[in-house]
């Protein structure tokens, strides 16, 4: 791995992923669905749930980009991984039900380090966007709940594949306007660093978690465990 000081200088534009990364999504998630939960009479753990949630939605929506049938909306994927959850669970429900689980995605607030760290990023020069697999609409009523205007808010809608196909990062290289090897992807998902890499953007691996990264040969430029740190690194580089 390449120290920051080496590449930081070609670093024009950082580019975050929103879901899990700019915003708390486990945290926020967990929170509303705690009392639905318990409202349905389901004795298990909220915790647990929102984890078979976020799984069942990642494997549909790699499942919808490698069919490559047309773009399947994100809350489409949602709606259909909630819905399976449930019925694993057992939970009757209604479409309502559903649709209001979620909806809770777009009032997600953000992670207590990233205003502060964003703030220092732009006073240093950097462009700065979102590449995300929500929907426009979900994107754009997030807006708010961020509380943190992004040059460019960019959804894969734009690309027609969920990440990390290659279209999307494509995509967020011609509408932010800078070369693939001067923008920083910055995800706390490994899968997203590895797209983003193989892509030929430098990547930020988040490591909130203190999850090892894994064998592959798109190994991420910068490891840090937080915004603050990121931008630290980045303005001492």
């Amino acid at each position: 791995m390449e120290s920051v000081k080496q590449f930081s200088h070609q670093i024009k534009a950082l580019v975050f992923d929103q879901y899990g990364t700019v915003v708390d999504m486990q945290t926020g998630l967990v929170e509303a669905t705690a009392p639905f939960l318990k409202e349905k009479g389901w004795q298990g753990e909220p915790r647990r749930f929102v984890t078979w949630w976020r799984r069942t939605h990642f494997e549909n929506s790699m499942i919808d980009s490698l069919c490559d049938r047309g773009h399947t909306s994100y809350r489409q994927i949602g709606h259909r991984a909630v819905s399976y959850v449930m019925d694993r669970c057992g939970i009757a429900y209604t479409t309502d039900d559903v649709e209001w689980l979620v909806s809770q995605i777009e009032s997600l607030k953000p992670f207590r380090d990233v205003i502060a760290a964003l703030e220092t990023l732009r006073a240093q020069g950097y462009k700065l966007a979102i590449l995300s697999n929500g929907d426009r609409d979900m994107l754009e009523a997030a807006k708010p709940h961020i509380g943190f205007a992004f040059d460019h808010v960019i959804s894969v809608q734009e690309c027609g594949a969920f990440k990390p196909h290659w279209k999307t990062y494509a995509c967020a290289e011609h509408i932010i306007g800078e070369q693939r090897a001067s923008c920083l992807f910055v995800a706390s998902h490994a899968f997203d660093c590895i797209g983003a890499k193989s892509f030929g953007m430098r990547t930020a691996f988040i490591d909130r978690a203190k999850r090892p990264f894994g064998e592959t040969p798109y190994q991420p430029d910068l490891i840090v465990s937080d915004f603050k740190e990121l931008a630290a690194c980045l303005v001492a580089g």
